[in-house]
């Protein structure tokens, strides 16, 4: 993707970007597919020392203790319960659901058309629609870990497709009855949500 020069100041990537880079990545990474045992032990022994005494805090360490609490057969069960169901789960995680009610709609075409214009090609062995979070996440960890990705870029993307809806997601997923484990991840996503939200606003 060729550089673009735009009217909005572009931060250079430094540590605050890979930061914000690897929280969407890991968050990508624990709603993609259930929390296995190697997936927990990475939480256990997170170092989120740089997080101490910011906002970010107190849901690193819920985060770390739901871990600790947790064992990898009682997740699979739970994302089971929460994300797949029989028909389907507690919870809906894509944009177009949040957006329309409906799956598949307007919203999903539109980020399709967005997504190649950003030069992303669709995995042909990926099955879920490119609307769901785990997908939109790992997007945004990309678009902010690219090297010639416009800063502009990742804040249309943010605007347009995850500010509308995924604080939402994530404060139901924090309150779904069959959230345990994945509470934590609901109260870290819905944190996290807040700041990059104030974090756009800000960068001007």
């Amino acid at each position: 993707m060729a550089t673009e020069t735009t009217a909005f100041a572009q931060p250079a990537r430094g540590e605050e970007e890979r930061a914000r880079a690897d929280v969407y990545s890991l968050i990508a990474a624990l709603l993609g597919r259930p929390a296995d045992e190697r997936m927990l032990l990475l939480l256990r022994t997170l170092d989120t020392g740089g997080a101490t005494g910011t906002q970010m805090a107190p849901v690193w360490d819920l985060l770390r203790q739901a871990a600790h609490d947790a064992r990898a057969e009682e997740v699979a069960d739970e994302y089971q319960e929460l994300f797949i169901g029989i028909g389907r789960g507690e919870l809906v995680p894509y944009g177009s659901w949040y957006l329309t009610g409906f799956l598949m709609e307007r919203p999903l075409a539109e980020l399709r058309t967005d997504l190649a214009r950003l030069g992303f090609e669709r995995d042909e062995n990926v099955r879920e629609p490119e609307d769901h979070v785990a997908a939109l996440c790992e997007t945004m960890s990309l678009l902010i870990a690219g090297e010639d990705v416009p800063f502009e870029a990742q804040r249309e993307f943010h605007e347009k497709h995850v500010a509308p809806w995924m604080g939402r997601f994530f404060n139901d997923l924090a309150q779904a009855r069959s959230a345990r484990f994945y509470r934590a991840v609901g109260l870290l996503g819905e944190q996290f949500m807040k700041l990059e939200r104030a974090y756009f606003a800000m960068a001007v």
